[in-house]
């Protein structure tokens, strides 16, 4: 196997490892807390009986370690479930039913993800585009007018809420310009154009202020990474300035980025609550809040392990783009 191969399996074990030390804190926080975690998961309005059948669902006789094995298996193969009346089966992976609603959790994810990927997933590609194109520019102008200017308009990105952006962003656009309706989310499969309009609004108030944050990432890389001796070199063999940003300079300067967005993505998938309420975007950031709200413990633990996953999956992925960009990472 080459290094670099043998690097990626690496960092794959290291994310299943992490993914299985991410599951049993989650189930030992919210399952083995003190108090009537039946009488908690059920909602205050349970009778005694309702109490006592998801206390067998949620087999709190049986020892810790026993109940967190069936949560797994659940995940694994599936099981089944008691309706009171019947026998209910929830297929892998399977986290459980809703004591709220009475769904699957898989299924209420399932339904709530595609609309966090699609808001995360445009806000990326904007933020990297007006993050690392501005980072690298006022690098370039560095002591120069357009890099105050570039620099005041980043300070008051990261000055600026989220909701502000949004709110700002819909009384003008939606607004007084009447240039787009308010956003309305519609599923990509339905009608891509409408997709994207109604998304416009929700990425650009996301993206912004991840940008500023970018900006100031790349330049202070971009930086450190023009006073090094090689660039040095390459300036007084005469090779152009352009040529030294774009191809040598940047290149260098994207490791920290790279890992910087792998974050972010991650944590944004369920983080993007401001977003997703401003906008009225059924997200999973939202439904986590509901779920909370309720106290529907079996939706609060699913949604929790999936952005956990998502978390360490953009991760394990950043670290093989960082080797990527940066070959000398595959030796460490």
């Amino acid at each position: 196997m080459t290094g670099f191969g043998s690097f990626a399996l690496r960092r794959l074990v290291g994310a299943v490892v992490t993914l299985f030390a991410i599951s049993v804190i989650i189930y030992v926080v919210f399952y083995a807390t003190p108090g009537n975690v039946a009488q908690i998961t059920c909602g205050p309005r349970c009778s005694p009986a309702q109490v006592h059948q998801v206390a067998q669902q949620l087999r709190l006789d049986d020892p810790l370690w026993s109940r967190y094995w069936h949560f797994l298996e659940g995940i694994v193969v599936g099981q089944d479930y008691s309706t009171g009346t019947s026998v209910a089966h929830c297929s892998a992976p399977c986290l459980g039913l809703s004591y709220q609603t009475g769904q699957q959790v898989t299924q209420i994810i399932l339904t709530k993800l595609p609309v966090s990927l699609s808001l995360v997933a445009g806000a990326m590609v904007i933020w990297l585009v007006l993050g690392v194109g501005t980072g690298v520019l006022s690098a370039w102008r560095r002591g120069r007018p357009t890099e105050r200017a570039l620099t005041a308009v980043t300070l008051a990105g990261l000055s600026t809420p989220v909701f502000v952006i949004g709110l700002v962003l819909m009384i003008v656009v939606c607004g007084q310009l009447q240039l787009l309706p308010f956003p309305q989310y519609v599923a990509l499969t339905d009608d891509p154009e409408q997709w994207a309009w109604n998304l416009l609004l929700p990425w650009l108030s996301l993206a912004l202020v991840e940008a500023a944050v970018f900006t100031r990432l790349t330049r202070a890389s971009m930086l450190e990474t023009l006073a090094e001796d090689h660039i040095r070199t390459f300036r007084a063999y005469g090779v152009g300035e352009r040529s030294i940003v774009g191809r040598h300079a940047l290149r260098g300067a994207l490791a920290p980025v790279i890992a910087l967005n792998a974050n972010d993505v991650g944590s944004a998938v369920g983080g993007a609550v401001l977003t997703e309420t401003l906008f009225g975007l059924p997200g999973i950031g939202q439904e986590l809040v509901h779920a909370v709200s309720v106290v529907d413990l079996p939706v609060v633990v699913g949604m929790v392990l999936v952005i956990g996953f998502c978390v360490v999956i953009a991760n394990a992925v950043a670290d093989v783009l960082y080797a990527v960009a940066d070959r000398r990472v595959v030796l460490v």
